[in-house]
Order: C-alpha cells, then sequence, then structure tokens
C-alpha cells in the first residue's frame, strides 16, 4: 500500500494506481502496467493482471468523476519499493487494512470486491450524495 503525499488521498493509505492516459490511448491494462513500473519498479506482463471489477464514482468528494479498473497482480513482488515524490510504502495483511486510514470509499467499493475476486468481475456505480456513495452493482459474476 501506498501513503499518498499528495491529493486525491492525501495521507491516506491506497494501492499503487493512477490515471488513464487518455490522449495516447491507452488501455486500462497498460495504465496498470505503466503505474506499477511508475510506482513499484515492478514490470508486468499482460498475464500478470485479472481484472476484478470496476467503478464508477459520480461526484467524489464533491469535485470530480472517476473511472476506476481494479486489477489483482499475480506477479509477486519480494521487497518493499523505494518511497518517491507521491509517497512510501508497507505491507499489510488484508485484515490489517481494515485499520488502516484509507479512503473512506475504499472501505465499500475496492475491498469488499478484491475478496470477492475469484468470483469474477464485478462492475460498481457510487453517487456521492452528503458525503457518502450511494452504492449499485452494475454488473456482477454469473
Amino acid at each position: 500500500m501506498l501513503k499518498r503525499n499528495k491529493p486525491p488521498n492525501l495521507g491516506l493509505w491506497s494501492p499503487p494506481g493512477g490515471k488513464l492516459g487518455m490522449d495516447s490511448g491507452e488501455s486500462p491494462v497498460e495504465c496498470a502496467q505503466r503505474e506499477a513500473m511508475e510506482e513499484t519498479g515492478l514490470i508486468l506482463g499482460e498475464n500478470d493482471l485479472e481484472l476484478f471489477g470496476y467503478v464508477s464514482e459520480k461526484g467524489y468528494e464533491g469535485a470530480g468523476h472517476w473511472l476506476m479498473f481494479l486489477f489483482d497482480c499475480k506477479k509477486p513482488i519480494s521487497q518493499l519499493p523505494e518511497s518517491f515524490d507521491e509517497g512510501s510504502f508497507a505491507f499489510f495483511d488484508r485484515d490489517d487494512i481494515k485499520l488502516l486510514s484509507i479512503p473512506e470509499s475504499d472501505h465499500e467499493l475496492i475491498w469488499p470486491y478484491y475478496d470477492k475476486r475469484d468470483e469474477g468481475v464485478w462492475g460498481l456505480r457510487a453517487d456521492w450524495m452528503d458525503g457518502k456513495p450511494n452504492i449499485m452493482i452494475e454488473s456482477k459474476p454469473k
């Protein structure tokens, strides 16, 4: 997990990730590979990633909209990545993540579906109202 030095999610722990390069036509898998390299130094092939969900967030923090593609990384990482301008890393057991200071939405939109990743791909929509996400399942495994 990465403790973020920059907004959004300043001071909170979150998985590595970033924004899709829309101007270059970058795919979600290419984005995940690039972000993994930039943030962790890990070089990933397409078979190292497995999509387990997407989340469409409307009105996140009252400022914008997000479309997240969630991947499980199958390639082990054996050493802690170096800190960089966006934050510093630490390894945590899955149970410890529940106790970390993480974005509120991650508790509801990422980790429960990460725990169900072996069931297939989940699709969620979260409309933010009054600072809390109203979550709707758009697509679930059959």
